[in-house]
């Protein structure tokens, strides 16, 4: 078993999530690499020595640079705010360092291209974690529609809600409240919930033409943690999109932390000529299913249980006795097992850095449309 000494970015929600991936994939994958937790950086030493002794990690480092330039790091985990992935991705690259970036990959897409430009010279293996991919039920939804199981795809629609901010007195900016910032996220909701579904859309159905959106930001003006000033809110707090697939389908897709009552309510629903599926977060390891081809006195919508063994269910052989359910936690596992058997392979696991500059794009035409009120084409990779 090969050693890969990881140097982790960030100590947040996302740095948490990693950093579990990281010690429990060699657990229950049998994998050509083995993860080292080498090193923890952020730039509060005393969050990072706190961080490396609840997880594991060898030592602390303050600087980011300063972990780049190591000889003992082999991957650097970006788990930063948006605004932060392209400084650091471009130098880990050119330092020769594989790399996985946290979603969205940057603000926009122009500051996404320059990250794909630089991973693509240095030619690193490189991974973006959209980890919804990775849920079982997910993965076995993309399995069907590659078996050709819906047939014609006609519809698409998908929605990620929230509630979050919807209390005119939450402060924007600084460590937590960094994605209410515009100049730190890029976007609100577009970027940092909209992407996933988008990402999720164009992994089952392909590319999207073009869009037409609406967005709305209901509180104008928020105090700024850092500064204590009040200051004008740049992000969107709702979004809704209609959108054409390269397929001739259609899509409908909404998100927003607008709505009472949702914490992370993320549904995704595909019509096709012969069947139907139906995915929901909250009940994540279960995939509806309808077939018009089944017997009329029999046909409905099916809940399948995606748990089971012997290859049928994705990932799932890897963990307990079918029946048994994983959650949010063990996506992000299987995306790090899926790069890790790239490496190995030689084969990369996607999504790759490129492969996300599309779902970026897409993002973009959305916050265009809202702009300008009509149809956006979506820039072509």
């Amino acid at each position: 078993m090969k050693k890969l000494n990881v140097g982790l970015v960030g100590c947040g929600f996302m740095g948490r999530a990693h950093s579990n991936a990281h010690r429990k994939v060699g657990n229950f994958f049998d994998l050509e690499y083995q993860p080292v937790l080498k090193a923890i950086c952020d730039f509060n030493e005393e969050r990072a020595k706190s961080h490396a002794a609840r997880w594991g990690f060898e030592s602390v480092e303050t600087d980011w640079k300063k972990l780049i330039a190591r000889d003992d790091i082999d991957l650097i985990d970006i788990c930063l705010p948006n605004n932060a992935h392209a400084e650091v991705a471009i130098a880990a690259a050119k330092a020769g360092k594989m790399i996985i970036c946290e979603k969205p990959l940057a603000r926009d897409g122009k500051e996404a291209e320059g990250m794909v430009k630089a991973i693509e010279k240095a030619k690193v293996p490189n991974f973006v974690s959209f980890n919804y991919r990775r849920v079982p039920a997910v993965t076995l939804a993309k399995r069907l529609i590659e078996e050709g199981r819906l047939g014609r795809i006609f519809h698409y629609r998908a929605k990620f809600l929230q509630d979050w901010t919807i209390s005119k007195d939450v402060p924007q900016g600084g460590d937590a409240l960094w994605r209410l910032d515009v100049k730190a996220a890029g976007s609100g909701v577009t970027g940092d919930l909209l992407a996933h579904c988008i990402d999720t859309a164009l992994w089952l159905n392909g590319s999207i033409e073009k869009v037409n959106a609406m967005t709305e930001t209901f509180v104008k003006e928020r105090v700024h943690q850092l500064t204590g000033k009040v200051q004008k809110v740049g992000i969107d707090d709702a979004c809704a999109v209609l959108a054409r697939f390269a397929n001739g389908s259609l899509a409908t897709f909404e998100s927003t932390r607008y709505a009472r009552g949702h914490k992370a309510l993320y549904t995704f629903e595909i019509n096709g000529e012969h069947a139907s599926i139906a995915w929901d977060l909250h009940d994540l390891h279960r995939l509806a299913y309808f077939d018009h081809r089944d017997e009329g006195k029999l046909r409905g919508w099916r809940s399948i249980h995606v748990t089971d063994h012997g290859g049928d269910h994705p990932y799932m052989d890897k963990w307990w006795v079918p029946g048994l359910q994983i959650g949010f936690e063990h996506s992000f596992v299987h995306q790090l097992a899926d790069f890790l058997e790239g490496l190995a392979s030689g084969k990369a696991a996607r999504p790759t850095f490129r492969d996300a500059l599309e779902t970026q794009y897409v993002c973009d035409a959305i916050l265009h449309s809202a702009k300008t009120g009509r149809w956006e084409k979506v820039k072509t990779v």
